[in-house]
């Protein structure tokens, strides 16, 4: 009677433990982030998003310019396939990083039936590349905007979708320019990339 007492205790331990175990969250290690400015962007403004990044993510790598991708340029409209940009920069980084590419110039998509529809940015759900551009962005608060369009597309890379909380930093512009409007990524959003690793508060 008392080895069976005991063998039922050690059970119940085992059982509250392991349940224990699957109730905590696991925390993925965040991926290194790779900056790669394109074509002429002003080293300045690479150095400004690196120290941005550096505040969500002290893993963060700034590389020299590189010229565009031949295949990405779209003389038509005189600009640059992000679609191509994106495949191309993929394959310069490892498993466990993810790259962001920084344009001043133009880039485009195909979206809704359109087959060069100009986009600020764009980057794979989930995936290991992202571009954005400061073309279409206003005058008026340009720093802070494209630093919200590098975390948006970043947001992208690490599976999130678009969300339909306003004020997120992972609302969908809809063609449009929201991002004054954008504060934050929401609750939901936060939770989210704490467990891929981010540093939000």
């Amino acid at each position: 009677m008392k080895y069976y007492f005991l063998i039922l205790l050690f059970s119940l331990i085992s059982c509250t433990k392991r349940d224990n175990e699957n109730s905590v969250e696991k925390i993925e290690v965040q991926k290194v982030i790779v900056i790669q400015p394109l074509g002429n962007f002003e080293l300045k403004k690479s150095n400004k998003v690196l120290s941005e990044i550096k505040t969500i993510n002290p893993n963060v790598v700034l590389r020299q310019n590189i010229p565009f991708p031949e295949n990405a340029y779209y003389k038509p409209r005189n600009r640059y396939r992000a679609d191509s940009i994106i495949k191309s920069l993929r394959n310069t980084i490892g498993k466990d990083s993810v790259i962001v590419g920084l344009s001043h110039s133009d880039i485009s998509t195909t979206k809704n039936g359109i087959k060069d529809w100009g986009i600020m940015g764009l980057g794979y759900r989930p995936g290991k590349s992202c571009v954005v551009s400061d073309f279409r962005l206003s005058s008026k608060n340009k720093n802070q905007q494209f630093y919200k369009l590098v975390l948006h597309e970043l947001g992208h890379t690490a599976g999130l979708p678009h969300c339909k909380v306003k004020t997120c930093l992972m609302r969908d512009a809809e063609g449009g320019n929201p991002l004054d409007e954008e504060k934050d990524f929401c609750k939901k959003c936060t939770n989210f990339l704490k467990r891929k690793g981010w540093q939000l508060i």
